[in-house]
């Protein structure tokens, strides 16, 4: 059985309908945030992005990841080896599009931001790849976060 509702995660702080998320995100930004949409590799503006800084969600501002946890896993989308806390998002299995996938979402307003990947061998602390959608993201360069 499947639903839109997925019982097994805490509700999400911030809860909007599908038409008021409509009206905070443009038509790429609700594809991928609230339909787990994925931007085309090599296109997101945070790709290559070396900025110094606190990469927040861009539904709801949430912090979710610095730039100190950012590296170049050259695979199209900004990668991270681990969130800003621990809390800051929620990780729920996918096995969509016929294989196995972990989904990383926003643990505020649960909007979808990537998929994370295990032992691919990049030397990280981690060795997990937080592939996320530069769209689901905003960055605040250091200096300048806006609280």
């Amino acid at each position: 059985m499947s639903s839109d509702a997925d019982t097994s995660l805490p509700a999400p702080r911030i809860q909007l309908t599908p038409q008021e998320w409509k009206a905070k995100l443009n038509p790429e930004e609700y594809a991928v945030l609230r339909q787990a949409a994925t931007e085309r590799p090599h296109t997101g503006e945070y790709t290559d992005t070396k900025t110094e800084g606190v990469y927040v969600c861009r539904a709801c501002g949430s912090e979710l990841f610095r730039s100190t946890e950012k590296f170049d896993s050259h695979c199209g989308w900004p990668s991270f080896f681990d969130p800003a806390k621990s809390e800051a998002v929620i990780l729920r299995s996918d096995d969509t599009l016929g294989t196995h996938r972990v989904e990383v979402l926003c643990a505020n307003c649960h909007s979808h931001l990537g998929h994370v990947f295990e032992g691919e061998g990049y030397g990280t602390p981690t060795d997990k790849r937080y592939c996320i959608n530069s769209i689901a993201l905003q960055l605040h360069p250091s200096g300048n976060a806006a609280q």
